[in-house]
């Protein structure tokens, strides 16, 4: 193809754009090319920067630089309204739908057909729905509120959507998250027939069994960054991998040579029922445990089902669980947060703002918040042995404020991790659990907090500790777990774990498709069955 036709190819162009929020460098001068009749899949950790990309392309937010080419002329789209009128639809995976509205009525929301001022032409509308659905052989009458499908359903509906408007370009976020097998069949077969159509298509995916099925041109995308685009045909799955996660990892001496005592925590089948799809599990057969002195690292992409698996052990959904838990080798159940924290565990939380911190009460206040039972007498705190109590834990975790009587709301986020750590290290705990405890801090916080990792763990915590960014679990772990799609799909020790490795683990699969790497069979790296 000669390079007049090659460019006559493209329908949208993103060059130079750059993109931060508060805290973090979410793009960094990427370039990106989507032309007629091609799918472009877009593939990267979690935090790479492909979302924020495809969410600058739909109009959901600016980019701070760089610019947006439809068909050659400059862009700028002030929302997603804008962005649809223009000809670029996206398909959200955090389903985007009013669930009291009918289908047809989420199908066509804001260009509803009308036959007269401010009248809606229902009968057009559901007849244009039906049609679409037909087409995307989803057996549901278009008069059905949004809200009784299951969520396969509404993802095919969100499908729909955005045919509907009759796009030029149109981006999946990982559209078949929630989607049954028959349901990808078909919408693979849609995806064939808008390429023939001349439709431009971007894809986010994790699962690289699909790209054969799919994609033309696969661009990997790394800390913001562009690293590279390529003919699907052009790259193997460990090439891709390798592209994915190929970053020096910041290892340090911690937690070498740290002695490890008895089993503190073991998970024998571990199961959590999805609370709306009867079906559907969040996690699924999960087998685990930790040793006093140990830390154990909990990898997995997003779905996989890492944070329910700590709020499951901290008695936050009590009524689904299945399996079985034991303490220093005592069967146990833990049905409430009030028992898991009786029982010798402590969970930090991903959003420490929302759920782990009070922003408005103090220091103190939020320090001794979970063990007011031992500083009260009569229903009063003991004033003095409160002070006594936050004063020793701030020290010994090295917290920054100017009183105990600052607003918490006011310190810094690596200070503020370190006031839950205190909190809950003054329960006295058997076992740690932590969730994405260096999200949104500087680089100089983290490193203090791996260092305090270190020091509980030498003291004879068990601690697991979930993280989305490998260099963090591969610095801060004894050993790690892998999961999937609410899966254990593979267990390594500090010596196996490679970032190579976990990615093959972590990337959903199947028995025919491409696949990464695997975990060799037998032994600590095998995959668990």
């Amino acid at each position: 193809m000669n390079t007049s036709a090659a460019v006559a190819t493209v329908v949208v162009e993103a060059r130079g754009i750059s993109k931060s929020f508060p805290g973090v460098k979410a793009l960094d001068r990427v370039d990106l090319v989507l032309r007629r009749g091609r799918l472009t899949a877009l593939l990267g950790e979690n935090g790479a920067g492909k979302s924020t990309l495809m969410n600058i392309l739909a109009g959901v937010f600016p980019p701070d630089e760089g610019e947006i080419r439809l068909e050659g002329r400059p862009v700028r789209f002030a929302n997603p309204r804008e962005a649809r009128e223009a000809g670029i639809a996206m398909i959200f995976q955090e389903l985007n739908l009013v669930p009291q509205l009918t289908v047809a009525e989420n199908i066509f929301l804001g260009r509803e057909p009308c036959r007269g001022p401010g009248l809606v032409d229902y009968r057009r509308m559901n007849a244009e729905a039906a049609e679409l659905l037909a087409r995307l052989d989803l057996n549901v009458d278009p008069t059905t509120p949004v809200g009784r499908l299951r969520v396969g359903q509404q993802q095919v509906v969100e499908i729909a959507k955005a045919l509907s408007t009759r796009a030029r370009v149109i981006i999946m976020d990982e559209p078949t998250s929630a989607l049954t097998r028959h349901e990808v069949e078909v919408l693979y077969r849609i995806i064939a027939d808008l390429k023939r159509h001349g439709v431009a298509l971007a894809y986010i995916t994790h699962k690289l069994e699909e790209l054969p099925h799919v994609a033309d041109d696969v661009a990997v995308m790394r800390d913001g960054r562009m690293i590279g685009v390529a003919p699907l045909s052009e790259l193997t799955p460990d090439e891709m991998i390798r592209m994915m996660v190929g970053r020096e990892i910041p290892r340090q001496v911690g937690g070498r040579g740290r002695p490890m005592g008895e089993v503190v925590l073991r998970v024998e089948g571990l199961g959590l029922r999805h609370p709306t799809r009867a079906e559907d599990h969040l996690l699924k057969d999960i087998t685990l445990e930790v040793r006093r002195g140990e830390v154990l690292g909990i990898f997995g992409l997003m779905g996989a089902g890492r944070t329910e698996l700590l709020e499951s052990l901290f008695g936050l959904h009590p009524d689904g669980l299945s399996g079985s838990v034991y303490l220093e080798g005592r069967p146990v159940r833990i049905r409430s947060p009030i028992e898991a924290i009786a029982h010798g565990l402590a969970l930090a939380p991903e959003d420490r703002k929302a759920e782990g911190l009070i922003l408005e009460m103090s220091v103190r206040e939020n320090t001794s918040l979970a063990c007011l039972g031992r500083l009260t007498r009569l229903g009063f705190v003991r004033s003095a042995a409160e002070r006594q109590l936050v004063e020793q834990y701030l020290k010994q975790l090295r917290v920054k404020t100017p009183s105990l009587e600052q607003r918490v709301r006011n310190l810094s986020g690596g200070n503020q991790q370190k006031i839950i750590l205190a909190k809950w290290l003054a329960t006295h705990p058997r076992v740690l659990l932590l969730d994405e405890p260096t999200r949104g801090i500087d680089v100089h916080a983290k490193r203090e907090i791996y260092e305090l990792m270190d020091e509980l763990a030498r003291a004879g915590l068990a601690i697991l500790v979930v993280s989305s960014e490998m260099p963090e679990i591969l610095t801060v772990s004894d050993r790690i777990v892998v999961l999937c799609e609410g899966r254990k799909t593979a267990e390594f020790s500090r010596a196996e774990a490679t970032e190579e490795r976990l990615m093959a683990a972590a990337l959903p699969r199947s028995d025919h498709g491409m696949s990464g790497p695997q975990p060799r069979p037998g032994g600590p790296g095998s995959a668990a069955g």
